[in-house]
């Protein structure tokens, strides 16, 4: 039976002030897929995913998440419906604990969900970030930009979210830890079943972990097709790989 599709994007057009940034975005993510949004700077895929949660309204178009519209939803609520998002430089709260951060994450599950499940829950991420159980009462502004990332999908996860968006995921960070956190990604599909559409710098990387990918090129789709497809196209090696055309 094929996979159920659980975002559906329909014609998104986005501005900020006089200046379109989207121009008629087509895609949709299938439930337990890896999608990856590729482009240069500036190419929308911030604009696009914030459009997706709900923090940049769209000017025009739809955004439907399993099988309900969200377009005009406001970010708080979407959460409650089930997508995370782990913003661009992760953006947790620095003067506040580990624990605290991972709590936040669980805030609307409360009290539907009793504080002893929600326990139970954070001690399956203290086990896959064995790091941030040792620094669980440490300042979220103390810990290493590899450690931030992962309090932030830690604190994502919480959430129990049906898709999780994150954004440029390996920003910043040293090359070695850039490649664990998307090796967590992909366990994170695996293990969880959770759906992810993942912007990432590293093309080459985010495609080896993903099952598709589109391609933004000033705010448009310019190319769409499974992760193998992409990765051996002439115009992405050239523009994202180092890759001069065939």
């Amino acid at each position: 039976m094929a996979a159920k599709t659980i975002l559906q994007v329909q014609n998104i057009t986005a501005r900020y002030g006089p200046v379109q940034v989207l121009h008629g975005i087509n895609m949709n993510v299938k439930e337990g897929e890896i999608v990856s949004l590729l482009g240069s700077n500036g190419a929308g895929k911030t604009t696009l995913l914030n459009c997706i949660c709900g923090l940049h309204a769209a000017k025009e178009g739809s955004v439907e998440f399993d099988g309900q519209n969200i377009s005009s939803v406001p970010a708080e609520k979407v959460v409650s419906l089930g997508m995370a998002h782990v913003p661009e430089r992760r953006q947790i709260f620095s003067t506040l604990s580990v624990e605290d951060n991972l709590w936040l994450g669980a805030s609307h599950r409360m009290p539907k969900v009793s504080k002893k499940e929600i326990l139970k829950e954070m001690d399956t991420i203290y086990q896959r970030f064995p790091i941030l159980s040792e620094r669980k009462w440490q300042m979220g502004g103390t810990l290493s930009g590899g450690q931030q990332q992962m309090l932030a999908i830690g604190r994502a996860l919480l959430s129990r979210p049906k898709l999780l968006l994150l954004d440029e995921p390996s920003l910043g960070l040293a090359p070695l830890i850039g490649k664990e956190i998307l090796q967590i990604v992909q366990e994170i599909r695996n293990q969880w079943g959770t759906t992810v559409l993942l912007v990432e710098q590293n093309a080459r990387a985010a495609l080896a972990i993903s099952d598709r990918a589109y391609v933004l090129n000033t705010g448009k789709v310019a190319m769409e097709g499974s992760a193998a497809e992409v990765l051996k196209d002439p115009r992405v090696q050239s523009a994202y790989l180092g890759k001069a055309h065939a």
